[in-house]
């Protein structure tokens, strides 16, 4: 993996934003000025790093051409595509910033709903992921009909295997204090879709405060997820999560899931 023409802006930022990107050259263009501007709105002192998971179009140009122009902006990039779960957490465990969010390329959930998140963290939480499944979320553009059934029969196995309590492990965008945040991605293994599920599962056993917190959300076409395929990978995900991390003590007091 190599990081292209690092150019720091803040030895130690308030905030770091992870996004991980494997051929979406057709959405960063819009993304990153979205997520900049509303960053250097709010809170100056931040880095957005772009995982560039292998791409093999021209999303890692896109990054570094935006990079050149401003300088919070940090591209990783390596070949070749190795899942998700991997940028994800190579991005988090290289991240500066006190606390640290990992967004989805397509804004799916909108950089405004930072805000919400943060709030929570300000409360004390370790952790605040954005959620479509508690009460006050807002889907404004729903997914078709069997992708939201298949989610809600895939999240009652979750919460009898793996988190339970959690309504919505899946949506991304979650944000971490980075103390928690290094602990727990340390830990973890999984590369694919099911890096969620291990990320709140660890969280969890280790006995970080979790708030779930409802948002605004909205579907974009273009999902990388096939229900089919990547159903039964999970469902052996899930086990395999279960199995490795079923010593783990906690090492924080207070567990707590707030939804």
């Amino acid at each position: 993996m190599r990081e292209k023409d690092p150019q720091p802006f803040a030895e130690n930022p308030s905030i770091s934003v992870v996004v991980p990107a494997y051929n979406e050259e057709e959405r960063l263009g819009d993304t990153l000025p979205v997520l900049y501007a509303y960053l250097k709105d709010h809170d100056p002192q931040f880095e957005l790093i772009v995982v560039d998971d292998g791409s093999t179009d021209r999303t890692p140009s896109i990054v570094q051409e935006f990079a050149q122009q401003h300088p919070e902006v940090r591209l990783l990039s390596y070949q070749p595509n190795r899942g998700k779960g991997y940028a994800v957490r190579t991005g988090v465990l290289q991240s500066r910033g006190e606390w640290v969010l990992f967004s989805d390329a397509d804004l799916a959930t909108p950089i405004e709903e930072l805000a919400n998140l943060a709030a929570k963290l300000q409360e004390g939480y370790d952790i605040a992921i954005a959620s479509r499944a508690v009460q006050g979320a807002k889907l404004v553009v729903r997914q078709p009909w069997y992708r939201e059934f298949a989610g809600r029969s895939f999240n009652l196995m979750v919460q009898l295997l793996a988190v339970p309590g959690i309504h919505d492990t899946q949506c991304g965008f979650k944000l971490f204090r980075q103390e928690a945040a290094r602990e727990i991605f340390s830990r973890c293994e999984e590369n694919g879709f099911g890096f969620d599920i291990e990320v709140l599962h660890v969280a969890l056993r280790l006995g970080y405060r979790i708030a779930e917190v409802p948002v605004h959300w909205l579907h974009r076409e273009g999902s990388k997820v096939r229900l089919l395929r990547d159903a039964v990978r999970m469902f052996i995900a899930l086990l395999r999560i279960s199995r490795r991390h079923h010593s783990l003590q906690p090492t924080v007091q207070g567990s707590q899931h707030v939804p």
